[in-house]
């Protein structure tokens, strides 16, 4: 049996060291917020956090967990997340849907430790965020909205979506 920390609370599991996070939290933990995509971290479908930091679950080993804190994407909360969620919806970024919440997790912890984000910076983190629907310029203006609303002061910045150009690339 191994004890992870996984959204605020302790769970054991009894899984092979060498099993990818992924599997034990879509099979044993039965969270399915987790995509899995392609398996060999190409498309960031599986990213969650590691003590805040986000990593692709499909190609980390239980083993390498040990007492850092895992957060999924039914477990992440804040003002940063909070504000990330609503510009998603608010802009409509989802298309089929199946990337978001690695997309959604990549952006918060972005804005976590980039409040105000320049394209380049957002480009940088969400490179290997692979979306088939290709609403990236989408994702980029969620990005900039979420940072001016998450901003203590500021209003929702809506008005980001027609400053994402349709050639953008974010995750391309």
């Amino acid at each position: 049996m191994t004890t992870i920390r996984i959204n605020g609370t302790e769970k054991q599991v009894d899984a092979d060291p060498s099993t990818p996070l992924l599997w034990v939290l879509r099979d044993d933990l039965h969270l399915t917020g987790t995509k899995f995509g392609c398996g060999i971290a190409q498309c960031g479908a599986c990213t969650v956090h590691l003590d805040g930091q986000p990593v692709r679950a499909c190609v980390t080993p239980l083993s390498a967990i040990g007492t850092r804190a895992i957060t999924t994407i039914e477990g992440v909360s804040g003002p940063v997340a909070d504000a990330v969620r609503n510009a998603w919806t608010q802009l409509d970024v989802p298309q089929c849907g199946y990337c978001q919440s690695g997309q959604v997790m990549s952006a918060i912890a972005l804005l976590a430790q980039t409040p105000r984000p320049t394209d380049d910076n957002i480009d940088a983190a969400m490179t290997g965020n692979v979306c088939r629907c290709a609403t990236y310029a989408r994702i980029r203006a969620a990005i900039h909205d979420a940072a001016k609303s998450a901003a203590p002061g500021t209003s929702s910045g809506a008005d980001a979506a027609a400053g994402a150009g349709a050639g953008a690339g974010v995750g391309a």
